[in-house]
């Protein structure tokens, strides 16, 4: 069963999406941003259930009010591919409030050079903004490049968490 909610924030209306674990909070599947490149919209058959998000709305508002700067939610385990995993458990290493290159990340996984384009691709495929934080990515030159929500929105979460020069 397939359940979500929408949980307004500062860069607009999130859409969570996740499956009930039957304890504690649901299984989050994704959070997509309004217009965002390859977002998930609500499918027929999923069931509104904004109380099972009250943990990941709740965290939500803390992260976006400076007073939480790692979420602690389940997350769906078994999304994208193999080397999309490795990456996407790399982002969720960068610690709050700095940045990293993307060569960074593709040494991270073990591939660099020619990697940095798969890295990327998977970045870019995170179904889990905000709480993935793929947002602490930059180019080598530390300029903003790349954020299926938009640059705009990948700026303000940088200098919410005070990592722009």
């Amino acid at each position: 069963m397939t359940v979500y909610a929408y949980v307004d924030g500062p860069l607009g209306e999130m859409l969570l999406v996740g499956e009930p674990s039957g304890q504690g909070p649901v299984v989050l599947r994704s959070l997509s941003l309004p217009g965002q490149k390859g977002g998930v919209a609500v499918e027929d058959g999923w069931t509104a259930a904004p109380g099972a998000f009250a943990e990941a709305a709740g965290q939500l508002g803390e992260y976006f009010d400076g007073r939480r700067d790692r979420f602690d939610l389940p997350f769906a385990e078994d999304a994208g591919t193999v080397f999309q995993r490795r990456v996407w458990a790399a982002l969720e290493e960068i610690p709050y409030g700095t940045t990293v290159s993307y060569g960074e990340i593709a040494r991270r996984v073990g591939s660099p050079g020619a990697g940095v384009r798969a890295v990327g691709t998977a970045i870019g495929r995170n179904p889990l903004l905000v709480v993935r934080p793929c947002h602490r990515v930059v180019g080598a030159d530390g300029s903003l490049r790349g954020y299926a929500a938009g640059l705009d929105r990948k700026e303000r979460l940088l200098g919410l968490e005070g990592a722009l020069g």
